[in-house]
């Protein structure tokens, strides 16, 4: 792809220093296609809303950033260079201004790929919540499952 992004170093990273340890939760979903399709298709942001609900409107590319319409209002979104390792980590800048950082990756898996989204519940969440949007990645990754197997 030859849309620019930020290398995973220059992407923010919550501060160990200012925020407590935060519960995670892996999701995941295994993809009857080659990690080469997988990584090409998920690491393109205009991809994003064929599979991705919470940014199922627009997106356009603004600099090195992706500015998206959301449930939330509009966000902005960095994603990490294109790399041979699988990494797709991208930060979300909310409306209110806070940055979620969400590692995600592809690996192989046998003759397919699995696709794995760390989400972190971040100080304030309520177990409800958390678990709301464990269930929205999880439909996420199945929708994008479901897109690259046709």
């Amino acid at each position: 792809m030859s849309a620019q992004k930020p290398s995973a170093s220059t992407m923010q990273r919550p501060s160990m220093t200012r925020q407590p340890l935060m519960p995670s939760r892996y999701v995941s979903a295994s993809i009857a296609r080659s990690l080469e399709d997988v990584y090409r298709f998920v690491s393109d942001p205009r991809n994003l809303p064929q599979w991705a609900a919470g940014l199922a409107g627009r997106i356009e590319r603004v600099g090195d950033e992706w500015h998206a319409d959301s449930p939330l209002g509009k966000i902005r979104v960095r994603f990490a260079h294109e790399n041979d390792l699988g990494v797709l980590d991208h930060d979300v800048t909310l409306p209110s201004g806070e940055t979620v950082h969400n590692p995600m990756r592809v690996m192989p898996n046998g003759v397919g790929s699995e696709v794995v989204f760390v989400l972190f519940r971040r100080p304030g969440v309520s177990d409800a919540e958390f678990e709301r949007d464990a269930e929205a990645v999880t439909r996420d990754l199945e929708t994008l499952k479901r897109l690259l197997e046709r």
